[in-house]
């Protein structure tokens, strides 16, 4: 019974365990800009899922490339150069976030085919960018 209450004693340390993410130290505006940024990206996913569920392939494409895609890269280029997370980002980091904007564009240009099918076979390229991202860094 000891041995019980042992693990389930030590089973939060477990289970939350170290963060061995790499951090990235951001300026406080530009953390503040890439988290708005983060918030969106995941609300224009969800809307790209919803779209691709609903059968609106090429509104999917449309909707990710606007949002998603290289086209809305430089979204931060009016801001203070504090505000902008680009510059401040690690080499590794930014390159992530730059392959996510070309799968994000890639997925576009299939959906704009209206091939269904080749698009949700690009869909996990959209969300293997975020997970490689989110699972490699944090900015606190």
């Amino acid at each position: 019974m000891k041995v019980l209450f042992l693990v389930l004693a030590l089973l939060p340390a477990i289970a939350v365990g170290e963060d061995t993410r790499q951090v990235a130290s951001l300026p406080e505006a530009a953390q503040a800009s890439l988290r708005q940024e983060m918030q969106a990206s995941l609300v224009a996913l969800n809307e790209v899922l919803t779209l691709m569920a609903a059968g609106k392939v090429v509104e999917a494409g449309a909707l990710a490339e606007a949002q998603l895609g290289v086209s809305a890269m430089g979204k931060h280029r009016g801001k203070p150069f504090a505000a902008r997370p680009g510059p401040h980002m690690p080499p590794a980091m930014h390159g992530i976030g730059m392959d996510g904007h070309q799968a994000a564009s890639e997925f576009a240009r299939v959906a704009a085919t209206s091939d269904r099918d080749k698009a949700l076979a690009l869909l996990p390229n959209l969300t293997g960018g975020c997970v490689a991202c989110h699972s490699s860094w944090r900015i606190r």
